[in-house]
């Protein structure tokens, strides 16, 4: 690539958390860099969009900041649709999201609004990468991750990747001299089993609170639960491409038409 890349960040902690706060630091060692997130957390909000409220848009930094930022009212996919179509002026070479406070492993990759952004960017054209950390702390220590995110930066922008394909990266909760290296991982076969914690507000109405445990039933040392447990970074490729291809033929034998 030989045009200064234009990087889209954008993430679902919010614009000030310090997980997105250190990938814009590191983004900034590779291209021009724009970022358009969340005014507010807006964790496991999926691909979900905004169509029954107004969108609002705010310009957090001014015309002579070496990076312009802007805060989205609305979900990470909405950062990304407003920052292509409102906000950039060409498409960017790239975007990024993260780097997400918790892990976006296995199955939740399907609720996250990290990988979600980055999933929409994919939709639009754009390279992408969803960035996770094994670390719920608000104050994370995401220092220890830096040299992998710009390994990991370098090679797809030199690389490339094809078109609907995003990488999901999944960083374990670990100094950086405990991590082993980087493993290309499959997604695995993983869920949660959920439980609602069932209380009554003083006025004696109902409410809920989820809670659950998380079951892994895969025992392949080749997914991305594996990775993390023995302390790799793991990056599985992607899709937002959901047809069972495997069952198209199969599903070809039933006599759907019969009269």
């Amino acid at each position: 690539m030989t045009k200064t890349p234009l990087i889209l960040v954008t993430n679902d902690d919010g614009i000030t958390a310090p997980g997105i706060r250190m990938l814009i630091s590191i983004m900034q060692e590779f291209g021009t860099v724009v970022v358009v997130a969340p005014d507010s957390p807006q964790s496991a909000t999926g691909h979900a969009i905004t169509i029954n409220n107004t969108l609002f848009i705010n310009k957090i930094t001014d015309e002579n900041a070496t990076v312009q930022e802007y805060s989205c009212s609305g979900t990470p996919v909405d950062c990304v649709k407003l920052a292509v179509n409102e906000i950039l002026k060409r498409k960017p070479d790239l975007c990024v999201s993260g780097i997400n406070h918790g892990s976006n492993s296995s199955i939740n990759v399907i609720y996250s609004g990290t990988m979600s952004a980055a999933v929409e960017a994919g939709i639009e054209g754009i390279p992408a990468i969803g960035f996770s950390l094994l670390d719920y702390n608000w104050n994370a220590d995401f220092k220890a991750v830096k040299k992998f995110v710009r390994q990991i930066i370098s090679e797809v922008l030199t690389n490339g990747l094809p078109e609907g394909v995003i990488l999901n990266v999944n960083f374990p909760k670990k100094q950086a001299n405990e991590i082993k290296g980087i493993k290309v991982c499959r997604q695995a076969k993983a869920y949660w089993m959920e439980k609602f914690d069932k209380r009554q507000t003083p006025q004696g109405r109902d409410y809920y609170w989820l809670t659950g445990e998380f079951v892994n039933q895969d025992q392949g040392e080749d997914t991305d639960e594996w990775a993390l447990a023995n302390d790799y970074v793991s990056v599985v490729p992607v899709q937002f491409d959901m047809t069972a291809h495997h069952f198209v033929q199969k599903l070809n034998t039933y006599n759907f038409n019969k009269k």
